[in-house]
């Protein structure tokens, strides 16, 4: 319902039935918190400073009240936690597209929880599952999925990547390693094969060679470099053009060093720090140089640690979760806002737009509020006008 100010009736009986008819279709909207004075925008702004911005919620509370405006830490926390109910199909919705990539990215960092019968904090995990196939040219919209645990067993590295079928990038936890073989009992092949990370492999090259000058790990590093520069090279291409790069320029360098690294070990004791470095590598050697076959592979995990780093920048601020329920409701927000961001969106726009709407919106078409099809909705009422 909709008239132009010009339109409006002289009646003053007739005015006062379009008044009512035009205040029944502003309450005929869903609010996003029943019977709540928040509005979208609020909602948005306080759900960004803090999974964003990694403003902790006292340090909004204050920031509020020297303005005048008393909002305390628990309304706020209240909010979230009713818009992480709210939001959660959406960030399904996104699990779901991180999950059907043909290569995917993991990782995990801790997050200390409040733990109130022992009077201290317990150490929960933030798991993050990343899918972003620009590096190879892909249109693929590039995404990142969360999920909270209360510790680090295997079956919540097998819950993150459920229904993943392909390549999985990750360093070398042995929860994932379940995933790399055939089922034992119905003898269905692996799900997934390993791709192990050269950052990994080089950083504890690089810190044997800070800690000792060696002048063997020095050369082994400057391999690693070269390895790095073919794929500084092919950033963004096709994947047959990658793969030709590799094969030509890279698979030399990694019959050097692999030949460089076993000689080097046998010459110094098996105990040391560079010899544990050197078994690093050697003893991931088939899923490290995997990339050089595959363009759509990396040649590290860093999409995954890329992902991981806000967590780690809220963990310094914010210093803990309020619960266990807490840490599953900032995997939501942390899947919807890091996603947003990999699309280049707002994620304080989008997010206000979302709230505005998503309460009334068909789960069925769950799909046309995913950041990277997102119209502002005064936008796609324009769109649908005109067509």
């Amino acid at each position: 319902m909709s008239r132009a100010a010009t339109d409006l009736p002289e009646d003053p009986a007739e005015l006062r039935r379009f008044a009512e008819a035009l205040a029944a279709e502003v309450h005929a909207k869903t609010l996003p918190i029943e019977k709540g004075r928040p509005g979208p925008a609020l909602l948005a702004h306080v759900i960004v400073s803090k999974y964003c911005d990694h403003l902790p919620l006292h340090r909004q509370s204050g920031i509020y009240a020297r303005e005048g405006v008393t909002i305390d830490r628990s309304v706020m926390a209240g909010w979230v936690g009713h818009m992480a109910a709210l939001l959660e199909p959406l960030a399904q919705r996104i699990a779901r597209h991180v999950r059907a990539g043909s290569a995917v990215h993991a990782d995990d960092t801790t997050v200390p929880v409040l733990d109130p019968g022992r009077g201290r904090t317990k150490t929960g995990r933030l798991w993050t599952a990343v899918r972003d196939e620009r590096p190879y040219g892909s249109t693929a919209p590039p995404a990142a999925f969360y999920l909270y645990s209360a510790d680090r067993t295997s079956e919540h590295a097998h819950a993150l990547l459920k229904g993943c079928r392909g390549h999985l990038h990750a360093d070398g936890y042995t929860g994932f390693g379940g995933l790399y073989e055939a089922d034992p009992k119905t003898g269905a092949p692996a799900p997934l094969k390993e791709v192990a990370c050269w950052a990994h492999a080089r950083r504890k090259i690089y810190d044997v060679h800070i800690e000792t000058k060696s002048p063997a790990a020095a050369e082994a590093l400057e391999m690693i470099v070269r390895l790095f520069a073919v794929e500084a090279g092919v950033k963004g291409r096709p994947p047959a053009e990658r793969v030709a790069a590799r094969q030509e320029r890279s698979a030399p360098v990694l019959a050097e060093l692999r030949a460089f690294l076993d000689a080097t070990l046998a010459k110094i004791s098996g105990k040391s720090d560079f010899a544990k470095a050197i078994r690093y590598a050697t003893s991931r050697w088939t899923a490290l140089t995997r990339y050089v076959d595959d363009g759509r592979l990396e040649m590290t995990n860093n999409a995954a640690e890329r992902a991981i780093r806000p967590l780690t920048l809220g963990r310094k601020n914010y210093l803990f979760a309020g619960s266990d329920e807490g840490g599953r409701r900032a995997a939501i927000m942390y899947t919807l806002i890091e996603t947003a961001r990999f699309n280049d969106i707002d994620p304080e726009a989008w997010l206000a737009d979302v709230i505005a709407r998503i309460a009334d919106h068909p789960i069925n078409q769950i799909d046309d509020l995913l950041p990277w099809k997102w119209k502002p909705h005064a936008e796609a009422a324009t769109a649908s006008q005109a067509a």
